[in-house]
């Protein structure tokens, strides 16, 4: 069986929040820091978890991303992958983190079963890394992307959040990294959401510079493949990695949309900024409901929008990227 929705478009990735909490302040996403919903249901258990898997599996899902808030909070994120990665049908299980506390937990996710790392790494100056996330802990998180390397991920992904103020010296230091180390950075454009406006307005840099300056460099864009992600990847002869972007507001953006959302309280998001959240977890609550949550959720796959409305201002219900993981 395949996920696919009224376009014919096939889903086989699956972002599942597991935590909305987190330890940094980043201002583009919790500038205040978090707090905990009062009266909030629990975040999904690894049996919930597993179940939500398996049903997303047995309709073509092959690859499962974990996210937050910061997933690495969770004490119990080796076993959350362990039980995902031995789901049949699933090949891929990876996290989007923060790095704060990767390199101490590197070697137990890789031996869980964790197939790939997404580090954000918003600056490399020291300064103005911490005016971006609210730590003065640029050196611990680029410790988490060597850690990472170290216990085997062949390809670490780092993405920065591309803000009003990145001058060339630091797109430099950016595209000097992937000289030598095999990572893949991504300028990723900053997207709006309903909290943030004000904040969008002041620092939104469009990403079109980026792939400019790369080609003007010689960069090539590498030629994609047909479960890649959203980002335009560019290599060089002679770089270990690879620089990239990710432009959500580019004409014909959703069009190759291949992966949908669960948030860590267990509401399926059909679209990062749509406006409707469906609860999956009185779905969850038993291995007796698996072949029934599947059914519910290749009805609910049918009704996921053409595209995001963020050209007309529209962002849904996210109000924060923190509780779905962007």
């Amino acid at each position: 069986m395949e996920l696919r929705d009224g376009l014919g478009r096939r889903f086989n990735y699956l972002r599942l929040s597991i935590t909305d909490a987190c330890n940094f302040r980043c201002a583009y996403c919790l500038p205040g820091g978090w707090c905990p919903a009062p009266g909030a249901d629990a975040p999904l258990s690894i049996d919930e978890i597993r179940r939500l898997v398996v049903a997303f599996a047995t309709l073509g899902v092959e690859k499962v991303r974990l996210t937050g808030g910061e997933p690495t909070l969770r004490r119990d994120l080796a076993e959350i992958v362990a039980a995902i990665s031995g789901v049949p049908g699933i090949r891929r299980v990876g996290i989007t983190t923060n790095g704060f506390g990767l390199s101490r937990l590197a070697p137990a996710l890789r031996d869980a079963g964790l197939a790939f790392v997404n580090v954000s790494v918003d600056s490399l100056d020291p300064e103005r890394f911490r005016a971006v996330t609210g730590k003065p802990l640029l050196e611990r998180v680029l410790r988490g992307v060597e850690g990472a390397l170290a216990a085997g991920f062949g390809t670490v992904k780092v993405n920065a959040v591309l803000l009003r103020g990145l001058d060339r010296a630091e797109f430099d230091r950016f595209v000097e990294w992937t000289e030598r180390r095999p990572i893949a950075v991504r300028f990723i454009e900053l997207m709006p959401t309903g909290c943030d406006s004000r904040f969008f307005a002041a620092h939104h840099v469009p990403v079109a510079w980026v792939a400019a300056e790369l080609e003007r460099r010689g960069w090539f864009a590498r030629d994609r493949a047909p479960t890649d992600g959203p980002a335009i990847e560019y290599m060089r002869a002679g770089h270990a990695g690879s620089v990239g972007y990710i432009a959500p507001s580019t004409a014909g953006f959703c069009a190759a949309c291949n992966r949908l959302r669960v948030s860590s309280r267990g509401a399926l998001k059909l679209c990062l900024f749509g406006d409707r959240d469906v609860s999956l977890r009185s779905w969850l609550a038993s291995d007796a409901h698996a072949g029934d949550l599947a059914g519910v959720l290749a009805r609910l796959v049918q009704s996921k929008p053409a595209a995001h409305r963020l050209g007309a201002g529209c962002h849904g219900t996210t109000r924060s990227l923190a509780a779905i993981g962007g």
